[in-house]
């Protein structure tokens, strides 16, 4: 199993900090992050697309491009490129020279987005947020195929004979879809033959067992091999289970509550928070064997072959992130792979 991590770069406050980073402290810290993933051997660094004031990650190819030049494996992603108020030739041009600056580590993970403030800001509407995706994807997945593109849609000027240029190193960057809840998203990836990134940051695992099967059907349906499934979580480890929920839990709930606030939801309280760090809840916070028995517990039910985690949940200080990455990556990545493989 891979295993990795995605952030949205967040920047809130947290009662461990005494002031809020300025935006190129986040990024210098954001940039230490990756380069220890890299070096302690995760497979996968992924940054999302968001465009709210709480967030540094509105150009994820930017910061992916930098991470290329000071990385030497691990593979680079979005997590997600909101691709429906995304240009797709742009956007695969810019995955194409990351893809170059990195000898062949870029993915791209695309989706709908779970806020919609790039439909305004870039002149979209929303009425079409449906169709702008598909037809998008659609254009995306034509532009892996050949150098040079003919292409015509509704929501975009048709594309006559035209070269997009760079090509990736490799010889396809690989797509993946990210899926919330939705069956008919699930089983549109499995007919594309697409892998799914599906996000369980809610809920019991369970609950989402059906969105792997008909992600499966749909592509045993359209003639596909099983694609591969991400299993996507909120997540942060310490040594001791009670330190990573105390340093979580603040950190969690001004993010969520922010979120829940705008959504309806009520506050996040610590029960709610415990309760989800249970074996069945949805957030892997916890000391690594915590973590260890929850992965092997989804994977009982998923059959997943990546498990990705976006620890800064709101702002985690520097120093604790570090080490729940090094974590991560040198305890329960390998006591995972050391018991799937002994099954």
């Amino acid at each position: 199993m891979e295993f990795g991590l995605y952030t949205f770069v967040e920047n809130t406050p947290h009662p461990q900090l005494d002031r809020m980073l300025t935006p190129d402290e986040r990024f210098k810290n954001l940039m230490e992050e990756i380069e220890l993933a890299d070096e302690a051997g995760l497979d996968l660094f992924g940054i999302g697309e968001h465009h709210r004031e709480e967030y540094l990650s509105s150009s994820p190819t930017t910061i992916l491009a930098a991470a290329a030049a000071c990385t030497k494996q691990i593979k680079l992603s979005s997590a997600v490129t909101v691709l429906g108020s995304e240009d797709p030739v742009r956007a695969y041009q810019q995955f194409s020279t990351i893809d170059q600056l990195s000898e062949g580590r870029a993915e791209i993970m695309v989706g709908r987005g779970s806020f919609v403030e790039s439909f305004p800001l870039f002149g979209y509407d929303l009425e079409d947020y449906e169709e702008l995706f598909e037809e998008k994807l659609d254009l995306l997945l034509k532009l892996r195929e050949n150098e040079t593109i003919s292409w015509s849609g509704k929501h975009r000027p048709d594309i006559d004979n035209r070269g997009v240029y760079p090509q990736p190193y490799q010889d396809q960057i690989p797509v993946w879809r990210a899926v919330g809840g939705t069956p008919k998203s699930a089983y549109q990836a499995g007919a594309l033959g697409l892998p799914m990134a599906l996000g369980i940051i809610g809920g019991q695992p369970e609950q989402f067992k059906q969105l792997a099967d008909v992600h499966k059907r749909g592509a045993e349906e359209n003639g596909h091999n099983p694609p591969n499934l991400s299993i996507n979580s909120h997540g942060f480890i310490a040594e001791d289970s009670k330190e990573a929920a105390d340093i979580a839990f603040p950190a969690f709930k001004v993010t969520m509550d922010k979120i829940g606030k705008e959504r309806g939801w009520p506050p996040m309280t610590r029960d709610k928070f415990e309760a989800s760090r249970t074996l069945r809840g949805a957030n892997a916070v916890g000391d690594p064997q915590e973590i260890i028995d929850k992965v092997l517990f989804q994977h009982e039910i998923f059959g997943h072959d990546r498990f990705l985690l976006q620890m800064s949940v709101g702002s985690i200080p520097h120093k604790k992130l570090l080490k729940s990455i090094e974590l991560f990556a040198t305890k329960v990545k390998p006591a995972v792979n050391k018991a799937l493989k002994e099954k």
